[in-house]
């Protein structure tokens, strides 16, 4: 018995421990995590301001009215929008329009000469996040609500100019051209770097499957001017380019190839609609990514970047469908395996052992990164024998004239 009543006596003393001892998951602790987890989800209300050069009518406009109109949709708050705002203070005047009349606290501007009259309405609206597309002075203006965001769009191109190559070897092998006649055309805006980095990414794209290729490039001065488009691509066709690719925003250049039977490799969205018969592909940077994180940020509370690069990782670098129709038999599959190469590194789009300036290779080379007024060369951007685009701001800095491309004229703006 006195052995029994001990036994009982010790199970007592134990029971009477572990209700007095608290272990991780009681019930005290989940509520304590519910309440910090309530309190950390509370989210500021957010309503965004966009700011576009043009409309819908402009492939690049409607590219970001697209995503602009997803990402607010996705995420679930109000937007507001002005089009046709030129790159001059009119740009400034719809940034306070946007605050002051529609209550926005995000502004968005896709024009690269948006963005001084964009970082006059920062310092004027501290408060306000204005974030900016293909700028460059984020990095260097100093101001915590102005932001820059571009992608690695270069990489797009480097796929749609693989695309370009291997329409050019089927046409050699059927007859149509000689491989020495393997010449494209390029109709581009402006004579920026945005520009040159695209071109040339394009450019050695086609070369890296076809090495006989070579490029001429025409320069519009404009962003969007469907009839200097038209005119420029069918200059380059009556100089022999037998294949159009583009860095301009109008149809001009698409519609000029459909009418002329020539292959064209767009930019920022299919044209297969409207060319069946000439369309082959199309890279673009899809801006609903970067649009879902500034406006996430903004929302938690955090700091959105001063330079966001989107990549190919992050579903900001895309391609349309190939056509295959007009495309080479087996592009889709090529473009597969050579996105799979840049993804794991193994290729590098300016990998400098495969261009030469003025018959020269390039060991190094200063880009004007840091912009100022006398558009001064400061940062080594070559390492390890490649250029490294979007590395130090990003917007594009490639500027080099590589052997293989003609620049049939010029237009800074």
């Amino acid at each position: 018995m006195k052995k029994l009543l001990a036994i009982l006596l010790a199970l007592v003393m134990v029971l009477s421990f572990a209700a007095c001892t608290k272990t991780p998951g009681t019930e005290d602790e989940s509520t304590d995590a519910d309440a910090n987890n309530s309190a950390s989800t509370e989210l500021k209300d957010v309503k965004v301001g966009f700011i576009f050069l043009h409309d819908e009518n402009s492939t690049y406009d409607k590219n970001f009215i697209d995503a602009a109109k997803a990402a607010c949709t996705e995420m679930g708050v109000e937007y507001a929008q002005k089009t046709q705002i030129p790159e001059s203070n009119d740009c400034y005047d719809a940034a306070v329009e946007l605050i002051e009349v529609d209550g926005c606290n995000v502004i968005f501007a896709d024009s690269f000469g948006h963005e001084s009259f964009l970082i006059d309405a920062a310092k004027k609206y501290p408060d306000v996040q204005f974030c900016h597309a293909t700028g460059t002075q984020a990095h260097t203006a100093g101001l915590a609500n102005f932001h820059n965001a571009f992608a690695s769009i270069y990489e797009g191109r480097y796929l749609a100019g693989v695309a370009a190559g291997l329409k050019l070897n089927e046409m050699i092998a059927d007859g149509k051209i000689t491989a020495d006649k393997a010449k494209m055309g390029y109709v581009g805006a402006f004579t920026f770097a945005e520009v040159i980095s695209g071109y040339t990414s394009f450019y050695l794209g086609a070369k890296s499957v076809c090495p006989s290729v070579t490029m001429d490039v025409k320069f519009t001065g404009s962003w969007y001017n469907e009839q200097l488009e038209k005119e420029a691509a069918q200059a380059l066709i009556n100089g022999g380019c037998v294949l159009i690719s583009q860095h301009a925003d109008s149809m001009g250049a698409p519609t000029a190839c459909e009418t002329a039977g020539v292959p064209n490799v767009s930019y920022n969205g299919s044209t297969v609609a409207a060319c069946p018969n000439t369309f082959i592909v199309s890279s673009r940077i899809n801006w609903t990514p970067y649009f879902k994180y500034m406006i996430e940020c903004v929302q938690k509370g955090e700091a959105i970047a001063t330079d966001w690069t989107g990549t190919i990782e992050t579903g900001s670098v895309v391609l349309t469908e190939v056509n295959e129709a007009a495309a080479a038999e087996g592009t889709a599959a090529k473009l597969e395996e050579v996105k799979g190469k840049l993804l794991d590194g193994t290729l590098e789009v300016f990998d400098a052992s495969t261009f030469t300036v003025g018959g020269n290779a390039v060991t190094s080379y200063l880009a004007d990164v840091d912009t100022d007024a006398n558009y001064e060369k400061d940062t080594e951007v070559i390492e390890n024998g490649v250029f490294h685009e979007s590395k130090f701001r990003s917007a594009p800095y490639f500027d080099m004239e590589i052997d293989g491309i003609t620049l049939l004229d010029r237009n800074y703006g």
